[in-house]
């Protein structure tokens, strides 16, 4: 299976902004994006020029892509499913990529980061309402029930993570049972309600060209 390579914390500092690709480390000291806020390469530092309308968009759908750790072909396919839902296409696409499993995984707590969630979600360490399920691209609806797998309960990799939650931090379209390790899709979320600082409208555009 094609996966993304590479070093994280450079996808970061390429696109000017936390993605929040390594879990902890992106809220620590050790940080490069806090480090080296510039852009990698030998002209990171100085590379200062006007961006083209083309090259601002594409930077956009860059962020995106690389925030839900997606390839080309997977980004595009949701953009197309999310300009055949009724609706706004780019809040569309939000929506369907926040109810990924490995994101609604990634949301409740249970991973570290989407990387981790999706590495765990391969490993079967998760039912969808009782179901096991072990595809990272499942896409969840209102009403699910994500539960750690009973003999995947003593992980230190979900319990680590766990412990990092903070009470009344949860999305509000998401509940957490933190004693039963298991989680509900209250419901599908609202553009206002999902903290991706990213602007859709620009991904609609470049592909509209």
């Amino acid at each position: 299976m094609a996966k993304l390579t590479g070093a994280d914390c450079k996808l970061c500092r390429r696109e000017g902004m936390k993605l929040f690709l390594k879990g902890s480390k992106c809220s620590s000291d050790k940080c490069p994006f806090e480090k080296k806020g510039y852009a990698p390469g030998q002209h990171g530092r100085t590379r200062r020029f006007k961006q083209s309308e083309y090259a601002v968009q594409l930077r956009e759908k860059q962020k995106v892509k690389r925030m839900y750790g997606l390839l080309e072909k997977q980004f595009h396919i949701y953009f197309e499913k999310a300009e055949r839902l009724k609706g706004i296409t780019g809040e569309n696409l939000l929506k369907l990529l926040e109810t990924r499993l490995d994101n609604i995984v990634y949301r409740m707590g249970f991973a570290s980061s989407r990387t981790a969630a999706r590495q765990l979600v391969r490993h079967r360490h998760f039912t969808v309402n009782n179901r096991l399920v072990d595809i990272p691209s499942y896409q969840v609806k209102a009403g699910d029930e994500i539960k750690v797998r009973e003999k995947s309960r003593q992980l230190e990799a979900i319990h680590s993570s766990m412990k990092k939650i903070r009470e009344g931090k949860m999305m509000p379209w998401l509940s957490l049972d933190k004693a039963a390790m298991s989680g509900t899709v209250l419901e599908i979320p609202a553009r206002d309600a999902i903290p991706a600082n990213v602007n859709e409208k620009l991904i609609v555009e470049l592909y509209s060209k």
